[in-house]
């Protein structure tokens, strides 16, 4: 068998998750801690560069606070997470400095990542540290989330890394040995997948439900976190963290849970960051005519196939674009508010003036502010 293409990669985002740095959910587990350090270590002397994205902030919160119970109040959960911070970070850079490495706390959310200045800003603060040899340790910042936290998120909070600073992989670890073709805990038949395209449309409908009582995610989430890492060219390994040396023997190559490898090119920076935009402000349902034109590529999408327009939005945000079906094709930056858009969409360019006293641009998203799904 040919070995995995993570053998040659220079940069790998890493993400554990809360089964696998906690003591089933009560508190951190130092031990765990320090021996992903060491392994992480071993990767930085062999001239690999390392980000980490790591769970367990609630869970040592719970236990600092004196909490049994995880609690459901938004406001208790933030502050679980602001105390549990301080704890999450005090392991990590305990355990690296054991190995003469220096770590760096980055706490950012979806939002900070939906921002283009911000996205911006976080991509040079990364690739800043990763040039200086620093080891960055990443968590959701939970403290200022205002909906449902879920430590799941760090599945695509990881893969929006890696898509972030062009790593070459993206290697999720949890307490499941990797995707099977059905749940492995009702069916005794169920096989691992040891290798598939990340973009096998077939993989959403055999990633089972949550493994975990303490982690809030599941296969699902860590299937499209590597269908998002593959946009960017980087592969993704799905494995179980508890068999020894895991991380090590995966970055050497070694045939270790599920490959989801990425067969297509990278996509631009900005496009990358216009599919993996989370919050999109509205939606534009095109006509079969406008799908064709999308689909064939090299095409701007003009007002003459836009059939709706969803949702309030201003000029410059990121708008869903959707067949007859409602099936997203596509996404983009959109060149006219949503009161705009409806006046002058089943219309063509040539009359965008008369109908708004001015024409800003002849395309309602242009091709290269539009990326395809």
């Amino acid at each position: 068998m040919q070995p995995s293409p993570l053998a040659a990669a220079g940069t790998l985002v890493i993400k554990v998750g809360s089964s696998l740095v906690t003591n089933q959910g009560r508190g951190l587990d130092a031990q765990a801690i320090a021996r992903w350090a060491a392994q992480i270590a071993q990767l930085r002397a062999l001239g690999r560069k390392c980000v980490l994205v790591s769970s367990g902030a609630i869970a040592e919160g719970l236990l600092r606070l004196g909490w049994t119970r995880r609690p459901s109040a938004i406001h208790e959960l933030q502050a679980a997470a602001a105390v549990g911070q301080m704890g999450l970070a005090q392991c990590y850079e305990s355990c690296f400095r054991e190995h003469g490495l220096a770590t760096a706390q980055v706490l950012l959310t979806h939002a900070d990542l939906a921002d283009r200045q911000r996205y911006l800003n976080a991509r040079s603060t990364l690739r800043t540290l990763l040039e200086l040899g620093v080891i960055p340790v990443i968590n959701e910042n939970d403290t200022v989330v205002t909906d449902e936290i879920k430590l799941g998120d760090n599945d695509t909070l990881g893969a929006l890394v890696a898509n972030l600073v062009e790593a070459d992989a993206l290697i999720i670890l949890t307490d499941q040995e990797g995707l099977f073709d059905a749940d492995p805990r009702k069916a005794a038949g169920a096989r691992l997948i040891e290798e598939r395209d990340a973009g096998d449309p077939d993989l959403a409908a055999v990633a089972g439900g949550t493994g975990s009582a303490f982690a809030k995610g599941g296969m699902i989430t860590k299937v499209r976190a590597a269908q998002r890492a593959a946009r960017s060219g980087a592969h993704t390994v799905i494995a179980s963290g508890r068999a020894p040396d895991a991380l090590l023997r995966i970055a050497r190559g070694e045939r270790v849970g599920t490959l989801l490898t990425a067969s297509t090119l990278p996509i631009a920076a900005k496009k990358q960051w216009l599919a993996d935009h989370l919050t999109l402000a509205g939606e534009l349902m095109l006509d079969a005519g406008a799908v064709k034109a999308l689909a064939s590529g090299g095409r701007s999408l003009l007002p003459v196939g836009v059939t709706e327009v969803k949702g309030q939005f201003e000029r410059g945000a990121v708008v869903a674009c959707r067949d007859p079906r409602g099936r997203e094709i596509a996404r983009g930056l959109v060149n006219y508010s949503a009161d705009e858009a409806r006046r002058i969409m089943r219309r063509p360019s040539s009359e965008i003036e008369a109908i708004l006293g001015y024409v800003d641009e002849p395309e309602l998203i242009h091709r290269d502010n539009l990326v395809l799904l």
